[in-house]
């Protein structure tokens, strides 16, 4: 049996194009893991930041090292902007690494039909005959949409994750000074409306508790006359039990209707706000729309929506020219929001942003003490989050498989539930809906769960 591993970098948007790849696989027959050994290798790449790009770089070196038979194939974000660097990591005559740009990217769909299709030759020829540029998108069974959407992209048998993830927005139409993603995705695309409800109605007829909606800039939504909430409203109408989560959400996106969806009690209590700084003079330089009072205002307005929902954030620091005093304010708004957690990480600079020219650099060292300041605040403010929980009854989704004498679950409000299983105890199907009692946070700390929980019947 030829073997294929898919192992994906990034974003959520990247998670489910990787899941829909490795779907395509399996469905030809192939055998699919996240693994390092595999005759056809699939690394999909991200750029946001310079660590990332070297954590594919060393991927690849890896799989090139360790893999002297087989083939791999470097896409997504980083191949798109970067493709000639990556395939300069290849040395030797024998040709094993292939580059295909993320643009390209839906060729990977149908390549494990055209390999069933065409035994003759080696993977390598195979794979060069597939992948050569300009060759056009092969015409597959695509269910009506043009080979080439990106929207191609839809999971509906899951490999390496419980909750569905569903792409409905790609690209961005802003120009951050930072940001590279939108370099590498192009504008905004919106899945249309009519798809995306019959691909929410198949999950939830498959019995899925909770889909998350993702992609680059949801608040950048635009179908059929709707706007994020307009299509929230019309998926809520039209589906009767299957709870929404969203991936994440632009601070200034906050108006009195979208509001009003959000409180619809089947869209997840849990919020993440792109935040990125809480100094005015730098979100200014960073080319954000928004000021810190609209970060405020954004978080009193998602508080007063529900009982105590998890809010989360990422913040950028060591942006070029941000003085301690800048980093100060950024720090204030973070004490006050009382973010459940705080994704903070380093300035990184990216070829081809206009940030790349900005000369007033923070000192690396000074950068990644503001990370850790921001990581211990966000620590202190789930630590709190939890306990106020204490003693509360939520909704929570079964993951996959058993941890030890325990499964594992993910409230509503994003907490990661450990509940011990009695013996013989049955294991409830990953994706199912649980109502659980949050008992505490767990002592001593466990990693990759918050609190202990037992279920309620």
């Amino acid at each position: 049996m030829v073997s294929a591993s898919i192992q994906t970098l990034g974003c959520k948007l990247n998670q489910i194009e990787g899941e829909s790849i490795a779907e395509a696989f399996s469905r030809e027959g192939f055998s699919v893991s996240a693994g390092d050994f595999a005759d056809i290798l699939v690394i999909n790449t991200c750029t946001v930041t310079s660590k990332s790009e070297q954590k594919a770089r060393r991927l690849i070196r890896k799989a090139l090292k360790d893999n002297p038979r087989s083939c791999i194939i470097v896409t997504g974000c980083y191949a798109q902007v970067e493709a000639d660097a990556i395939a300069a990591l290849e040395e030797g005559e024998l040709r094993r690494l292939f580059v295909l740009t993320g643009d390209r990217k839906t060729l990977l769909l149908d390549l494990p039909r055209y390999l069933r299709d065409t035994p003759d030759g080696s993977l390598s020829q195979a794979l060069e005959r597939y992948l050569e540029p300009g060759r056009a998108v092969a015409p597959p069974d695509s269910g009506g949409m043009d080979p080439g959407d990106p929207f191609r992209f839809n999971v509906t048998d899951l490999s390496f994750h419980s909750r569905p993830f569903m792409k409905i927005q790609d690209g961005c139409n802003h120009a951050c000074s930072y940001c590279r993603v939108s370099l590498a995705r192009g504008p905004s695309v919106s899945l249309d409306a009519e798809t995306l409800l019959s691909r929410l109605r198949a999950l939830e007829n498959a019995g899925h508790g909770e889909a998350v909606l993702t992609g680059v800039n949801l608040n950048q939504y635009r179908s059929s006359g709707l706007d994020l909430g307009g299509i929230l409203e019309y998926l809520l109408a039209n589906t009767q039990t299957i709870a929404l989560r969203l991936s994440s959400l632009e601070p200034d996106g906050m108006t009195e209707p979208f509001l009003r969806v959000l409180s619809n009690q089947r869209i997840r209590p849990h919020f993440h706000l792109s935040i990125q700084s809480g100094s005015p003079q730098i979100l200014e330089r960073m080319r954000r729309n928004y000021g810190p009072e609209t970060v405020e205002n954004a978080v009193r307005c998602l508080r007063a929506l529900r009982e105590d929902p998890f809010l989360a954030c990422d913040i950028i620091t060591g942006f070029p020219g941000e003085t301690p005093e800048e980093f100060a304010k950024t720090h204030e708004l973070c004490r006050r929001a009382g973010f459940a957690w705080i994704h903070a990480f380093p300035y990184s600079r990216r070829p081809g942003t206009e940030a790349w020219n900005f000369t007033e650099s923070v000192p690396e060292r000074e950068a990644v003490s503001r990370v850790e300041s921001l990581i211990n605040l966000g620590r202190q403010g789930r630590a709190a989050y939890i306990s106020r929980w204490a003693g509360k009854t939520v909704e929570a989704i079964a993951e996959d498989g058993r941890q030890g004498d325990a499964i594992s679950a993910l409230s509503e409000n994003y907490l990661k539930l450990r509940l011990p299983l009695q013996p013989g105890q049955p294991l409830p199907p990953p994706g199912t809906v649980l109502r659980c009692r949050i008992l505490g946070p767990l002592e001593p700390v466990e990693p990759h769960f918050d609190a202990i929980a037992e279920l309620k019947s």
